[in-house]
């Protein structure tokens, strides 16, 4: 039989304690078979054992206000708390091209690190209006030989007071995009902005991704609202909340209790480390709270729970390389997971349930599923964060759209 191409050598999840590899063989675009040795003609690339995962999945990103610290510096006064008021004085200096330029620059790192699906969400503030939007659109189609996008509109400077500012959601979603967002923490009326999403969610069948509870106090926390809500519409399995520092500051009893309300309601949890690090416990000059939930204990008690990156050189994060591993490595130091099992499901996070996410049917080693694949120099998913390993190749639709050659030592003769 002739295929595409078969990776041959590749050792899988569930054979990274026994060392067995396996050949994938692509055709179409597609895996077609997945076999201890395939027979039949194509191109050949050779694992040569090391771990082979499906592409990463990056299920909460800002595309469109990366690398801005060129207009917008980081204060020098570390406990400054105004990144969201900062980075909205320079949003009308926003087009579509610039946007475009920036959010290209970054996509294709990402890319480089090994993502193949992204969800990006897409600022559309009446200082901004669709601009951002427009650029992400032309990513979207321009970069589809590497990676999938999903954009998800929202407000992030407050909706249920500003003028004129929910026309520019609703026109964004009639263009095409799939999921609604919002910043209730922001708004005059956060409640009145979960409810109005929500409505929208329904009305125009989409799916929901708020970024909330932020912060460190815990009697005030908008899951349970949302949740609620997700209930009342049936909507379990498309509703997600990016964040989420509060749950850091929960004990454990009510963090399980916390979990197991997520799993019953369908409601994912995507943590953030860098930003949720770098922007919190700004009140303490000592012993300075971490802020990042542990998201390995929600996934214990039944819920779905994601690591993503966030920002990138931007006001909230003045950093990043667009590594998803090196994040889910910070995670796992945060939080303090380093078993084997622990490091395992950090992996997880980054694959097969942000895939949940963001409702990818076909996703993962699989035959018949598209031939997303990423060739890692390391032998298990454990190893791939606990060494921030690299990507060595990636596929996308049984197609090569990188290849990273390690480095030589030159040892003197």
């Amino acid at each position: 039989m002739a295929f595409d191409f078969i990776l041959r050598n590749a050792r899988l999840a569930n054979g990274a304690a026994t060392g067995v590899t396996v050949d994938i063989a692509v055709a179409g675009g597609r895996i077609a078979a997945i076999e201890r040795r395939v027979s039949g003609d194509g191109e050949t690339v050779d694992a040569r054992g090391r771990f082979v995962s499906p592409g990463l999945v990056e299920s909460h990103f800002h595309l469109d206000k990366s690398r801005i610290l060129d207009r917008v510096a980081p204060l020098a006064d570390r406990r400054a708390t105004d990144h969201m008021k900062r980075t909205s004085a320079i949003k009308h200096t926003f087009t579509v091209e610039d946007v475009y330029a920036r959010a290209s620059a970054t996509l294709e790192q990402c890319v480089l690190n090994g993502v193949t699906h992204m969800r990006t969400h897409v600022e559309v503030d009446p200082n901004v209006g669709l601009r951002g939007y427009e650029a992400i659109e032309r990513l979207t189609k321009d970069y589809a030989w590497a990676i999938d996008l999903q954009p998800c509109v929202f407000l992030q400077e407050g909706w249920t007071s500003v003028a004129g500012a929910e026309a520019n959601v609703v026109a964004a979603l009639k263009r095409g995009a799939r999921v609604v967002g919002g910043a209730p923490r922001y708004d005059v009326d956060g409640p009145g902005q979960i409810e109005r999403i929500f409505a929208l969610a329904k009305e125009l069948d989409v799916d929901v991704d708020i970024h909330g509870d932020g912060g460190f106090t815990t009697h005030d926390m908008m899951i349970w609202q949302i949740c609620d809500l997700t209930d009342r519409l049936g909507w379990g399995g498309r509703v997600a909340i990016g964040h989420g520092n509060k749950y850091s500051c929960l004990p454990l009893a009510a963090l399980e209790a916390l979990g197991r309300r997520l799993a019953g309601s369908g409601v994912a949890v995507t943590v953030l480390p860098a930003t949720d690090l770098y922007t919190s416990g700004r009140h303490l000059e000592h012993s300075v709270i971490r802020g990042v939930a542990d998201a390995n204990a929600l996934i214990a008690q039944g819920a779905n729970c994601s690591i993503a990156t966030n920002n990138v050189l931007n006001p909230f994060t003045p950093y990043g390389d667009s590594s998803l591993v090196r994040i889910a490595n910070l995670y796992a130091n945060i939080v303090q997971r380093g078993t084997v099992e622990d490091l395992s499901e950090c992996f997880a996070m980054l694959t097969d349930r942000p895939a949940r996410i963001l409702r990818k049917r076909d996703y993962g080693i699989a035959i018949g599923n598209p031939a997303d694949l990423i060739v890692w120099n390391a032998n298990s998913p454990a190893e791939v964060v606990a060494t921030v390993a690299q990507p060595l190749m990636g596929f996308k639709r049984g197609r090569r759209i990188f290849t990273r050659e390690l480095p030589d030592l030159h040892r003197p003769s």
